[in-house]
């Protein structure tokens, strides 16, 4: 498994067990509770029923404790333990219990004359014990719209094991489903990520592979004006991001970096043919216009998209640590660690290589000449990375082709650009 696979698997899962965490105890909870009262709507639904068989609604007669006494005697030991019947003053005019709704009777809440108007019920739990107490107004059902409070009837029901066991069993069958279903949920869920994230991937690297071609374009349309084979380009760019390597840059940083070394000259389109071409040494009006091929070179690649991280070199690869350089006659650390960067890596290149105007240089006369020029052309700070690095880039760029240098870039590229 890859580590994207791997770390979206473990993200999905967590996710799931969390889910089924925080889901499992809630599902319990609701389980319970609907459990409780569906127990209860039914006690108070038998309950009502034989309070009415009995005659037991009429609570003002003569007769109306005897009948309280039958309806509790009758109640007590079947859905409840302990049944009292109240008139529509308060008073009580009978209680019946069970030797379980005895054994209960004195830890129960006391509470003074009953006055509610709607039913309604309670849990209790003592220790082992669960006890359900339930309170229902009764009202006369000869009345209009049965409106017509005729008394009150309380019932206490120790809930049996066996009740008790299934409201667990119901609770927990309850819980496990939502906790399978949120398992199951994260496992289906799992290949329709990897697949949308390998979409996505796929998209962005056509998207990043088009940009790099047009990036490879521009560098070759350039190098074809200034007589070049593009080499150079390549070259230049790699050995740019070896160096940014030892000095710990990454990510839009480095990208920046490549695209910037890659396109250092693509202002050099807008220079006349006569001046770009000319073979012998360019007058001052020449170089000026010369020059102005950074400027161009900006204009180009700014509000390009991802390009303009190539600003920084195309704009200051002239500059010299010592401000002696072109357009702006930055400094120092004026002057972006790109651009410094780049500086090393193209006159590294430029005298290493062959030029139709000069054979390359050894090693050590390119080394020399470079060493002379720290602290006036190039960073000292770079120049102390890239002194260890100079013999084996030498070694292994001396005599390449344009192909074998591009195929080194394109390495770097994929490593840097996530490809």
């Amino acid at each position: 498994m890859n580590p994207f696979r791997k770390n979206t698997a473990i993200r999905i899962a967590t996710v799931s067990i969390l889910l089924a965490a925080v889901a499992s105890p809630i599902a319990w909870f609701v389980e319970r509770e609907n459990a409780e009262k569906s127990v209860v709507a039914l006690a108070m639904e038998e309950s009502s029923r034989l309070l009415h068989h009995h005659d037991a609604i009429n609570l003002t007669g003569p007769d109306a404790e005897q009948h309280a006494a039958a309806a509790a005697n009758t109640i007590a030991g079947g859905l409840f333990d302990i049944a009292e019947i109240y008139d529509a003053k308060g008073k009580k005019l009978a209680e019946a219990m069970t030797a379980e709704g005895a054994a209960v009777e004195s830890k129960l809440p006391k509470h003074g004359t009953p006055t509610y108007v709607t039913p309604s019920y309670e849990s209790l739990k003592f220790g082992d014990q669960w006890v359900m107490r339930v309170f229902v107004p009764l009202h006369d059902e000869s009345a209009t719209n049965n409106s017509v409070l005729s008394g009150y009837f309380e019932g206490v029901r120790v809930v049996p094991e066996w009740q008790k066991a299934q409201i667990f069993d119901n609770a927990l069958s309850a819980a496990l489903m939502v906790c399978l279903a949120s398992l199951l949920c994260g496992a289906a869920l799992y290949p329709v990520v990897v697949h949308l994230t390998a979409e996505n991937e796929r998209k962005a690297r056509e998207v990043l592979d088009s940009h790099i071609s047009m990036m490879e374009a521009l560098g070759r349309a350039i190098a074809k004006r200034d007589s070049d084979t593009g080499a150079h380009n390549y070259r230049v760019a790699w050995i740019a991001s070896r160096i940014a390597e030892q000095m710990g840059l990454a990510g839009g940083e480095m990208q920046s970096l490549i695209a910037g070394s890659f396109l250092h000259d693509v202002g050099k389109i807008g220079i006349p043919d006569g001046i770009l071409l000319k073979p012998g040494k360019l007058t001052e009006d020449e170089f000026i216009i010369m020059r102005t091929h950074v400027q161009q070179g900006e204009e180009i690649v700014t509000g390009m998209g991802w390009l303009d991280g190539a600003n920084a070199v195309v704009a200051s690869h002239h500059e010299k640590w010592d401000g002696s350089g072109y357009p702006r006659k930055l400094a120092a650390d004026a002057i972006p660690l790109a651009a410094r960067i780049f500086a090393v890596a193209d006159v590294f290149d430029a005298l290493c290589s062959k030029r139709p105007y000069k054979a390359p240089m050894d090693f050590d006369a390119v080394l020399a000449i470079m060493e002379r020029d720290t602290g006036t052309h190039f960073d000292p700070t770079v120049m102390v990375v890239f002194r260890t690095m100079a013999r084996p880039i030498y070694d292994r760029l001396a005599g390449s082709s344009e192909d074998f240098a591009r195929a080194l870039l394109e390495e770097r590229v994929r490593e840097h650009f996530e490809m």
